[in-house]
């Protein structure tokens, strides 16, 4: 899985172990365990570029899985690689686990000119856990409570969230499958209740979810749904949604993002694809990779041609800089059509507007 930092908290993390291994669990989105954890320097080597993330390999894999890694770090002008191992416990003479995965991530990356520059091990990423550093036996520590670090403070403030991996994967469940299985009926025998042509119709359909989300009136209904699935087919209505992750740290891109996770569990295949890739592209703009993966992991399972969710897994596989994507965003269809952030973020949200209320 792969993120990007916030803006504003690499030099600091970089620069101090202790701080980047607990602030982990909210530059990934969850709790790393078992896994080794690859953060890439950019020029001038303060600036975190690709960051990935992968299960700890079994013995026989350890090499296979370090020269699948390294490649990863040629794009973006990496300058070199922090690695950072979770798991395993400390030998009774100080020995740390997981050495020879290590010297093998080193191995790889020096294959392509990219020097590791801190290779650390913590058991687990809490407040108290040691930390040490497989270089050199005189450093380590205690890590802070990673609600105290820096990055924590940074997303937090922003309205996002860390989760545990289970959680992550838990925010995407469908909330109901039998009500999946009556709205599948219900798309394929039916056309959307509006002009097809009429793309005004069919973006009035998202701004009233829109609102009717902000006013926490729960689930949609089987009417509302279908209606959301059809309106999110139009190519114009879904790409004037990106939109609305822009700028990540608005109200109204939080609530967005809040919004697309709930369509993810209320439509079915491959209706649920255009949600899913909305929920991508906003985690991508808040630099929650490990989110972004997953949920164009979903879209694609429930839509394997899905042009905007193969743009953006090819994207997000290549560890591009978010900054980078903006520009996918349609401001002006978005203006167009009511979906971009001024006509989003009035502070009492209209009733419905859809047709036919």
């Amino acid at each position: 899985m792969t993120t990007s930092t916030p803006p504003g908290t690499a030099r600091a993390l970089l620069t101090d172990p202790a701080q980047l291994i607990a602030a982990l669990p909210y530059l990934l989105g969850f709790k790393p365990a078992g896994s080794v954890v690859l953060l890439g320097h950019r020029p001038p080597g303060t600036r975190i570029g690709l960051i990935l993330r992968a299960d700890l390999p079994p013995r026989d894999l350890l090499a296979e899985q370090a020269d699948a890694l390294a490649p990863r770090f040629r794009v973006d002008d990496h300058t070199g690689v922090t690695v950072v191992i979770v798991g395993g416990r400390a030998g009774p003479g100080g020995e740390l686990p997981h050495a020879e995965f290590a010297a093998e991530l080193s191995r790889a990356l020096k294959e392509y000119e990219l020097p590791v520059m801190h290779p650390l091990w913590t058991p687990e990423i809490s407040a108290g856990a040691p930390w040490a550093c497989y270089r050199e036996p005189t450093c380590g520590g205690l890590l802070p409570d990673p609600r105290d670090t820096v990055v924590a403070a940074t997303i937090t403030n922003a309205g996002f969230v860390s989760f545990r991996r289970e959680d992550v994967l838990a925010l995407m469940e469908p909330r109901s499958p039998a009500a999946l299985v009556q709205r599948r009926a219900l798309l394929s025998s039916g056309a959307p209740p509006w002009d097809p042509d009429d793309v005004l119709a069919a973006a009035a359909e998202v701004r009233a979810a829109f609102f009717r989300h902000r006013r926490a009136e729960g689930p949609p209904s089987d009417d509302q749904a279908v209606r959301l699935a059809h309106a999110l087919r139009v190519p114009k209505v879904r790409d004037a949604c990106l939109a609305t992750a822009v700028p990540p740290e608005s109200p109204v891109a939080v609530a967005a993002m809040s919004l697309w996770l709930e369509l993810v569990r209320e439509l079915p295949a491959p209706h649920r694809a255009d949600a899913a890739a909305l929920v991508a592209y906003a985690a991508l703009m808040r630099s929650e990779g490990a989110l972004a993966g997953m949920a164009l992991t979903n879209a694609l399972d429930a839509c394997p041609d899905h042009v905007l969710a193969q743009l953006l897994h090819a994207v997000w596989n290549l560890g591009t800089d978010p900054a980078r994507l903006a520009g996918l965003a349609s401001l002006p269809d978005a203006v167009d059509l009511g979906l971009s952030l001024p006509e989003l973020s009035v502070d009492d949200p209209p009733p419905d507007v859809g047709p036919g209320r």
